[in-house]
């Protein structure tokens, strides 16, 4: 008998066991937090790398059984090497699932790609997030997206907890979780995780038995940034201390709900002054 996983218990998970694991983990977490109703229109951030393609198959198999409709928004920010490998991976599997797909670009909306917009001093996952998030929003909006689905995973979850308590920006972690936001708002469209509960390790596996992609391509500004530091310190104490991260997350939940108390009335939501957008 073939296995292809072993979970913090030591047990062994054959392909189509491991298939049931991921798939029940993300169920769970959908019901658990509430994040889909029937009838919602389900906007899906799909980037084409593991986690957003992982993300669309999982949620079209779940929709089979429920009551939502699925589309797809991807952005292109004019990263050479990196968007050119990653947009036809999510065409791909848009044309297999029989999802809609948008695709908005940097260079369209904001006059210039990514790399032109980067200057010398500059972090550019700073720069590109605020562009990303306000495109991602829009065009949910306007595709008359109930939800916006990320691939956010639980490694993801662990690093951003991480770097707001460096940063004593924890002000902003009252706007995580697996539904984010601490109010709701008519510019805003709320934003879900429902790969929230799993690791990168175990989505890439996933992704790769299924053959949703077998090239993890990453951000070539992504060794820039301060995340990177603090994923790399991260995968060191895991390896040494198994489910470190689990607990750092899972001790972030039970949490929430007292930041978001204190910090709801700290955060209105304004309009930027130039686009309009909420910010």
């Amino acid at each position: 008998m073939e296995y292809v996983y072993q979970d913090l218990s030591g047990r062994k998970l054959t392909k189509s066991d491991f298939t049931k694991y991921v798939e029940k983990k993300i169920a769970k977490t959908i019901s658990e937090f509430k994040l889909i109703q029937d009838s919602d229109v389900i906007g899906v951030a799909l980037s084409g790398g593991k986690d957003s393609l992982v993300l669309l198959y999982a949620l079209a198999k779940h929709a089979k059984t429920h009551h939502f409709t699925l589309k797809a928004v991807a952005v292109d920010e004019g990263i050479k090497g990196y968007r050119e490998k990653t947009l036809p991976k999510a065409k791909e599997l848009c044309e297999k699932l029989g999802v809609e797909l948008s695709i908005v670009s940097y260079k369209e909306t904001f006059g210039k790609p990514l790399d032109d917009m980067i200057h010398k001093g500059m972090y550019p996952c700073s720069v590109c997030g605020s562009f990303r998030r306000k495109l991602l929003n829009k065009t949910a909006r306007e595709l008359s997206c109930s939800k916006l689905a990320l691939g956010h995973n639980l490694d993801d979850e662990a690093q951003a907890i991480l770097m707001n308590n460096y940063k004593h920006n924890i002000h902003l972690s009252a706007r995580m979780g697996p539904i984010t936001g601490s109010k709701e708002h008519d510019g805003f469209v709320r934003r879900i995780k429902p790969l929230y509960l799993l690791t990168e390790k175990e989505i890439m596996t996933y992704a790769f038995i299924h053959g949703l992609t077998d090239d993890f391509t990453e951000c070539p500004y992504v060794d820039k940034s301060f995340r990177r530091d603090v994923q790399e310190q991260l995968n060191q104490l895991e390896e040494k201390h198994p489910g470190s991260k689990q607990g750092i997350v899972q001790s972030f939940l039970q949490v929430i709900p007292l930041l978001q108390k204190q910090f709801a009335s700290t955060m209105p939501v304004v309009a930027c002054e130039k686009c309009g957008e909420p910010c």
